[in-house]
């Protein structure tokens, strides 16, 4: 089985990661911090706004079950990206909405998908969704890995 990775910010890890999981062809996802200046953050490094890093669930999914057009799908639903470097209550760059890209045909997706968007008008304003190279994900704290699966709680739509 062919697998592959793509790595989404879209505010508070916690509710993206419940949502993202239930996707078919999504074989695994994990909660961690990229984009950003230091190595190994913690949360309370990251949630300074200082380091630079995105709160972002990484997933590693099946190609022939689920297409990233079809991820990019999910991910532009999850959230709000017009607004930038805040989801609801939350603020700061690390809350940002941004698709971080491992090569080049999942860049030209991406921009491709937000030009549609934009031009289809889905949303109210500009699509406000960063395309940033994807470096080195470091995977959140234990805790934070399926925070809400295992407090029994479901996934809201953010």
């Amino acid at each position: 089985m062919a697998k592959a990775i793509a790595t989404f910010a879209a505010g508070c890890f916690w509710g993206v990661e419940a949502r993202l999981d239930e996707i078919p062809g999504v074989l695994e996802t994990s909660v961690g911090y990229e984009g950003g200046t230091i190595d190994h953050p913690t949360y309370k490094d990251v949630c300074t706004g200082s380091t630079g890093h995105a709160e972002a669930v990484q997933i590693t999914y099946d190609p022939s079950r689920v297409s990233y057009d079809a991820l990019l799908d999910q991910f532009f639903s999850l959230h709000d990206p017009t607004q930038l470097n805040r989801q609801g209550p939350d603020f700061g760059t690390q809350y940002r909405s941004a698709v971080f890209v491992h090569d080049e045909q999942q860049w030209r997706e991406a921009r491709e998908k937000i030009a549609d968007l934009n031009a289809a008008g889905v949303f109210r304003q500009p699509i406000a969704t960063a395309i940033e190279p994807a470096g080195t994900f470091w995977k959140a704290e234990e805790y934070h890995q399926k925070y809400l699966e295992k407090r029994g709680m479901v996934a809201c739509h953010i």
